[in-house]
């Protein structure tokens, strides 16, 4: 019994000092995927974002939501569809998007971490809304545009009332669809959003919760996680194909992040227990760390 309370007590004092160098920081989490499908791992995510609230840090939840948008637009006799991996989303789509991201998950997120005796609050449109969007405008391999619907990207967000919560000890919880100047719902992609944020606010970390470790050398190899890595060195795995298929996205937004000021970005599983209090608050961490420069 002694025995098991001096590794616990050695676990707190290996935490205090990331605990104290992390207070009063930002660190933006994108939480979706897998790992929102299941309940233990939503409950015990959510309970670590408390802790790290609770110790100081200003932790602000950004979520997607795509397998419960596919089914409800397959509920509704609506084929969903993508264009160069985006959701195209049609007048029709964009009302079902906007439900089932800000009414059904982020409500559902916002009250399970206040039954846990935690406090959050949800920024979207049907509150008081956060992410300022803009139509995303791409174009196919002839150079020609290509059509997404009410597909934006965030280019700002609403800064005072994010740090008024933030200060505030409330962890906002914000859903990964935003609106335009002129009042309109765009469908935003989850990854880059969260980069956008954590950029604009300067954030000391960006963290995604994947349904994978990080970022391994062989996807197949446990063994081949990739612990750190920079900028340069992420663009060169991209060209080798190490980088590949959604994890592409999800590291380009990470180096945007970094561009743009972030301190560092962690790619960690989010059906691991405590995955990110072990990335933050132990010496070894258990994902990928990326920084810009590797003198970080």
């Amino acid at each position: 019994m002694v025995s098991e309370a001096i590794k616990k007590a050695d676990v707190l004092i290996e935490a205090l000092n990331w605990i104290q160098r992390f207070r009063g920081k930002y660190v933006v989490i994108k939480f979706g995927g897998s790992a929102l499908e299941e309940t233990e791992a939503v409950k015990a995510f959510l309970t670590d974002v408390i802790f790290m609230s609770s110790v100081g840090m200003k932790p602000i939840l950004i979520h997607g939501g795509g397998k419960a948008i596919s089914k409800a637009m397959t509920d509704a006799g609506i084929e969903p569809r993508f264009v160069q991996g985006r959701r195209y989303t049609d007048e029709k789509a964009i009302d079902i998007v906007a439900k089932v991201l800000a009414g059904d998950i982020c409500q559902s997120l916002v009250a399970e971490i206040n039954n846990r005796q935690g406090q959050a609050v949800a920024l979207n449109y049907q509150t008081q809304n956060c992410l300022v969007a803009r139509k995303l405008d791409l174009t196919n391999d002839q150079g020609e545009p290509v059509d997404l619907g009410r597909v934006g990207e965030v280019y700002d967000i609403n800064r005072e009332l994010l740090k008024r919560t933030c200060d505030n000890g409330v962890i906002p919880v914000i859903p990964s669809i935003a609106v335009d100047r002129g009042g309109r719902l765009f469908n935003v992609n989850a990854d880059t959003a969260a980069a956008a944020v954590a950029g604009i606010l300067g954030a000391e970390k960006l963290m995604f919760l994947s349904d994978v470790p990080g970022i391994c050398r062989d996807k197949d190899d446990l063994n081949t996680l990739i612990r750190h890595v920079d900028g340069a060195d992420c663009r060169k795995l991209i060209e080798e194909g190490v980088v590949a298929a959604g994890m592409v996205p999800k590291v380009e937004a990470a180096l945007e992040a970094l561009a743009a000021g972030v301190g560092k970005v962690h790619i960690v599983d989010g059906r691991t227990p405590h995955s990110i209090l072990l990335e933050i608050y132990s010496d070894t961490g258990i994902g990928t760390e990326l920084v810009l420069h590797d003198s970080q």
